[in-house]
């Protein structure tokens, strides 16, 4: 655990500070120094401080300085010639951040350093002692935490203004380029002759947009934080990370998600997002201007900010708690840590990557950058958990295969979050040729998983994921309804040669105090058809995991208009040329609550030309649920327009085939191909 002390001065301290006109020491002038130089000029002209010395081992430029400013080599030789020094600052690179201003401290200056302040944990913790040992301060330069939208954006969250928290984003989309990389010894490292830098774009890039996030989260020490996941990627030849995600979820609960890149087609301004069930609250906190989404409109609030230095000294005059005192930096630190301890970050293929200008000038844009980056953020997701092709692949629970070769990968849902209704699925679903025909977590829809099961209302509880469509509000509400299935047997086994096989599932449907609601028995099978074309079925039976009856709807059942979905639920990925149809009508019009034995959806996905062919059983009267113009999607509606009750000891059992074919099937080879397989129930 982490010792904690005070963030203001002691009254000895505030006294002696008082006394006189602190005298400050700039060491790295270079770089962003050079910010900090014109800061000193303007806060000296308003006669707040007297800048005495600078040290840097590549000395200003003639008339840079005032001829009273005495010029170092380094911080020892300013110490050793220059007493009285109250105030220093540290714009030196990262990795002597720690040992420049233990030193600092021990020489009883109090300390502004630049972010990141550590490259360790370790050291986090030895500057945080030396801090405490000498009666110091430490100031953390960042600088966004003197926002005065900071306290404005918690007041809004405490009076309700976008109703309860769902998760708090960073997003930061920069380009960079080869030179970006070229201008130090340090820049680009994970480290550097042995010892830590952690250069990378949430650790320095973009540490304002992951420092933040976490502030707005209420973590701000150690002790803030229950864990911390690193997703991280790289497409620069450097050994840091260019484009990543980060997952922090505190001790409070709260989920912080960060997705960054410095490879994006335009540099765009950094923003952290405050997601809550009646709107959004938007910080660019480079601007410091706050933008408020609600149904009843959006508004833009523009706040001032706090200059650290002068909130260092003011700290040191009267006792003020400073704004980024290093304790307060405990949080970044477990990122940072986290990020030092990962493995080293994978290189993105080159064939995902465009790169733009020539030379030193030239940068690299991955490829949908920006529509990832949206994704991950509404997903709560790492790149990795949603499939990026360029990110690394999570291994399936269960793989289904046909003759050696997957058709279909089984996900236990693990990764999702918790209002997406974490749920078992199959994705991703592949034709023979290795088209792939399901889509998870899209962008539009970010709780449509794959293929599998899911109901909107159980009893009043949430199995679909997403907003709730209710009778009384006759629209979708957010409501802390959201359940999770769980798998709590499974069971596989091949038919033989590479024909096909079963997977048998337990399922345990528990609602948002764990409580079970529904227990579920599932199976999959699946063999060859054709050299194009494979067979996955689907039965399934639900029971209510107590004694008495549980009621399964629907929006349709709760009063939305035609918005019957729920039971078997299939989302396919965007393709071109999609068509719909079955035995009597085509389109989604037509197709849309139809009742028919069979229903088709053909089009060219990235893999090329597809059909899926669902299949009833015969008698079955559950009507069809079609999506085309809005998002591509497909099920068999299980209470249309009306709940269907589970009763003790009498399941609700339902059926579906899907023919998974390459190609572009006509109804003539549909009907050849049903007819030819016999009655798929």
């Amino acid at each position: 655990m982490t010792t904690q002390h005070s963030t203001t001065a002691d009254p000895q301290h505030q006294r002696a500070a008082s006394i006189a006109v602190p005298r400050v020491a700039l060491v790295g002038v270079h770089g962003f120094g050079e910010r900090h130089l014109a800061n000193l000029s303007r806060l000296e002209q308003a006669g707040a401080l007297e800048l005495v010395a600078v040290a840097d081992p590549n000395p200003p430029q003639s008339g840079t300085l005032d001829g009273r400013v005495a010029v170092f080599p380094d911080l020892d030789g300013l110490l050793a010639a220059r007493r009285g020094v109250d105030v220093v600052i540290l714009a030196t690179p990262i990795q002597t951040h720690a040992p420049l201003a233990v030193t600092a401290l021990a020489a009883g200056m109090d300390v502004y350093v630049e972010k990141p302040p550590v490259a360790s944990l370790a050291q986090f913790e030895k500057v945080l002692a030396a801090a405490r040992d000498n009666g110091r301060l430490v100031q953390v330069g960042f600088q966004s935490l003197g926002s005065h939208a900071l306290p404005a954006i918690s007041g809004l969250i405490d009076a309700g203004g976008i109703g309860t928290v769902l998760g708090i984003s960073a997003t930061g989309q920069w380009l960079r380029t080869k030179a970006y990389f070229k201008r130090s010894r340090w820049a680009g490292k994970r480290s550097l002759d042995g010892t830590d830098v952690v250069d990378g774009v949430a650790t320095n890039a973009l540490a304002h947009a992951v420092a933040t996030a976490l502030h707005v989260a209420g973590a701000h020490t150690l002790d803030d934080v229950a864990s911390v996941e690193t997703d991280l990627y790289r497409a620069h030849a450097t050994e840091s990370d260019d484009t990543s995600v980060i997952r922090v979820r505190t001790a409070g609960g709260a989920t912080v998600l960060c997705a960054l890149t410095l490879c994006a087609p335009e540099q765009l301004d950094p923003t952290v997002t405050v997601h809550g069930t009646l709107g959004d609250i938007t910080l660019s906190y480079t601007q410091d201007e706050v933008v408020i989404t609600t149904p009843e409109g959006e508004r833009r609030e523009q706040y001032g900010r706090t200059d650290l230095l002068e909130n260092l000294l003011d700290a040191r005059a009267t006792g003020a708690p400073l704004l980024s005192p290093l304790q307060h930096t405990g949080a970044f630190t477990a990122v940072l840590e986290a990020v030092r301890t990962s493995p080293a970050p994978a290189a993105i293929d080159p064939g995902s990557i465009s790169w733009e200008g020539a030379g030193d000038d030239a940068h690299p844009v991955v490829h949908g950058i920006s529509d990832v980056i949206e994704r991950a953020i509404k997903a709560q997701a790492t790149f990795a958990e949603l499939g990026v092709p360029w990110a690394r692949a999570i291994p399936p629970v269960r793989t289904l295969t046909l003759d050696g070769h997957p058709v279909a990968d089984y996900q236990d849902g693990s990764h999702i979050r918790a209002v997406s209704s974490p749920r078992p699925y199959l994705h991703p679903v592949r034709t023979l040729g290795g088209t792939v025909v399901t889509d998870h977590q899209p962008l539009d829809h970010v709780w449509h998983l794959g293929a599998g099961v899911a109901l909107q209302d159980v009893d009043g509880v949430n199995f679909w994921g997403g907003r709730t469509y209710t009778r009384d509000a006759g629209a979708y509400v957010w409501r802390p309804d959201h359940g999770r299935i769980s798998t709590t047997a499974i069971h596989q086994t091949d038919a033989g040669g590479g024909h096909g096989g079963r997977l048998q599932e337990t399922l345990s449907w528990s609602g948002p105090s764990g409580s079970p609601v529904l227990l579920e028995e599932r199976t999959w099978t699946w063999s060859g058809v054709a050299p194009s074309t494979w067979r996955l079925s689907l039965d399934f039976a639900l029971s209510p995991a107590g004694d008495q009856p549980v009621s399964l709807g629907s929006p349709g059942s709760n009063g939305r208009f035609e918005g019957g979905y729920g039971g078997f639920f299939w989302r396919l990925p965007e393709c071109r040329e999609p068509a719909v149809w079955t035995p009597a009508g085509r389109g989604e019009q037509e197709t849309h609550g139809s009742v028919t034995r069979w229903l088709a959806w053909s089009g060219t996905f990235d893999g090329g030309p597809a059909t899926l062919v669902f299949v009833a059983p015969e008698g079955s009267t559950d009507p069809w649920f079609v999506r085309l113009e809005g998002y591509p999607g497909v099920g068999q509606s299980l209470a249309w327009d009306r709940p269907v009750i589970a009763e003790p000891g009498h399941p609700v059992r339902r059926h579906v085939t899907v023919f998974v074919a390459d190609g572009i099937l006509a109804t003539a080879d549909i009907n050849a191909l049903i007819n030819h397989q016999g009655d798929p129930s």
